[in-house]
């Protein structure tokens, strides 16, 4: 090579594990089904925290699972995870704003490893009554923000997807899908939203760091 030439750049490569597939489509394909089963992983793991601890009941004719769940309980969450997954490096894209926080896989799992003790304090915990359990998730939840995105759009679409989701939850609880005991936020828990959005940070980071360029 001739002094003063610069060898040009290849193709960029998507992801840390998928750099091979340089098709978007398939990328796009590729990254949804892994965050599909990540959501369906973690909906059975956490499913089980509360229904052990009678947070929630489901109606004997729908328990269908090893873990007590109602069947169409994985799939949803897996759906939903994959969504956000998805959507959160293509708001990044859209806004022109990268998100270059913590980006290592040590800090995702970490990030996980938060949102299962929020959710398990949830269960675990007792307060004197859900409105000081609400209030320590909450904290908990935007500490999560703050400690692995501190991005404003996480935040915004985070705000979304906890509001999207608890209305949700309140359509099926009122049409009897399952239910809530002691409900104190018309028919759900008030710190369902908290779970909710410390969820979707977490989901979104995962879905960033697959779909980040290596």
């Amino acid at each position: 090579m001739a002094e003063g030439e610069t060898e040009s750049p290849g193709p960029k490569k998507r992801g840390p594990y998928i750099s091979s597939v340089t098709s978007r489509s398939v990328n796009l394909m590729i990254r949804g089904v892994v965050l599909f089963f990540i959501g369906v992983f973690l909906a059975l793991v956490l499913n089980l925290l509360q229904i052990q601890r009678n947070v929630t009941l489901f109606p004997p004719d729908v328990i269908a699972s090893i873990f007590s769940s109602a069947w169409w309980v994985p799939p949803c969450c897996g759906t939903a995870s994959a969504v956000i997954g998805l959507l959160y490096p293509c708001i990044d894209r859209h806004l022109g704003e990268p998100h270059k926080f913590k980006r290592e896989w040590s800090s995702v799992m970490r990030c996980v490893a938060v949102f299962v003790g929020i959710n398990h304090a949830s269960a675990k915990v007792d307060f004197d009554n859900n409105i000081q359990l609400s209030l320590t998730l909450a904290a908990l939840s935007i500490g999560l923000w703050w400690t692995f995105d501190r991005s404003r759009s996480g935040f915004g679409l985070g705000i979304g997807i906890a509001f999207l989701a608890t209305v949700v939850t309140q359509l099926l609880v009122y049409n009897g899908v399952y239910q809530y005991t002691s409900p104190d936020f018309l028919y759900v828990r008030s710190w369902l939203p908290c779970i909710f959005f410390a969820g979707g940070i977490t989901m979104g980071n995962i879905g960033r760091q697959l779909a980040m360029v290596s």
